[in-house]
């Protein structure tokens, strides 16, 4: 019998996920929701046409097994990156401080022409990051195991 998969599939297990087109972009967006990382994690390769981000993550995926058993949230560390992109503009930050945290509220992607687009990334206090990109191509990796969240609380977000 064939059955839709569910969060609890996931378990422990790492995450590793590739966006290939847009609707991968959506769900990759809801799963790096509410990530955290200062501004010294953040990687622009241009001969290599990466740009990268090691994110604090919530594990949105534990979400409903967390509540059911009252235990405490999770986040884990993450590589966010971005394959194939030929520019990055930024507005909103204070890129010389490298220790200023930011967290990442949503990334969408606008398809231009011949399968190109931009991606953004929309920071908490009005910041976004721009990506010109060919394609989609981008990879959501765990790198660390699970680790309760320090606020020990999930993110909330006014209705």
């Amino acid at each position: 019998m064939n059955r839709d998969a569910s969060f609890e599939d996931g378990a422990e297990r790492p995450l590793r996920l590739k966006a290939e087109g847009a609707e991968d972009v959506t769900v990759l967006s809801s799963l790096a929701q509410d990530a955290v990382f200062p501004m010294a994690e953040i990687a622009w390769k241009p001969s290599r046409r990466r740009f990268a981000l090691l994110l604090n993550r919530f594990r949105w995926e534990d979400l409903p097994a967390a509540e059911r058993r009252g235990r405490d949230f999770e986040r884990v560390r993450a590589v966010l990156a971005f394959d194939d992109v030929t520019k990055v503009s930024s507005s909103g930050l204070d890129r010389s401080d490298p220790d200023i945290v930011l967290s990442l509220l949503s990334i969408t992607w606008e398809p231009l022409e011949d399968g190109a687009g931009r991606f953004e990334l929309t920071l908490a206090g009005d910041g976004a990051i721009a990506l010109e990109a060919e394609c989609v191509n981008v990879i959501l990796q765990d790198v660390t195991r699970p680790y309760i969240a320090p606020s020990r609380k999930a993110p909330k977000h006014p209705e």
